[in-house]
């Protein structure tokens, strides 16, 4: 791809709406591979809160939001957020993501979380980003490899998604800027 597509920012008090109706259209798809949500998750008043204390968790070095943005109509058509933030020695952070499934498979994701590590290694000094995934799920295996991701090894039972305990691929990617 050679000119980027989507772009990725924090998200704002009025985005709740259309980030609700994007999680409404795709609550069984994302549900496949992530634990399902209670149903005031799916309420724009949810939303709008969790966009507020998004701020600060920012503020406060905890946990980064980003929504996913298509630059044509800069409709949202997904997340991705830096979440398990350990300073100190670690220096270390969980990336997570999910896609509207209209717009799977065009690279979006790989751009977007490419964009997200940039940000991180960059702005917020990150020395390693874990990223997990189903085995069952290679499409989001594929978009860590493709951000350059390298596999580490199998969490075994490691979430409860619909009632079972299932693996995820762990793959990690270490700051390249860093001296060592």
């Amino acid at each position: 791809m050679s000119e980027q597509q989507v772009y990725v920012r924090f998200p704002e008090e009025a985005d709740a709406g259309e980030l609700t109706a994007m999680y409404k259209r795709n609550r069984k798809f994302f549900e496949k591979f992530s634990p399902s949500n209670p149903e005031e998750y799916y309420t724009e008043e949810h939303q709008l809160q969790t966009i507020i204390k998004s701020r600060a968790d920012r503020v406060e070095d905890r946990k980064y939001a980003f929504l996913v943005c298509h630059k044509e109509d800069d409709r949202i058509i997904g997340n991705i957020g830096l979440s398990f933030v350990v300073r100190g020695p670690l220096q270390s952070c969980m990336i997570g993501y999910s896609l509207d499934q209209a717009y799977n498979g065009n690279g979006y994701m790989t751009e977007a979380v490419k964009q997200v590590v940039r940000y991180a290694f960059e702005e917020l000094k990150f020395h390693r980003i874990v990223g997990e995934a189903s085995p069952r799920n290679p499409g989001s295996i594929h978009v860590l490899e493709n951000a350059g991701f390298h596999k580490e090894g199998i969490s075994r039972s490691n979430v409860k998604i619909n009632g079972v305990w299932e693996d995820h691929q762990v793959l990690a990617l270490i700051n390249p800027s860093e001296d060592i």
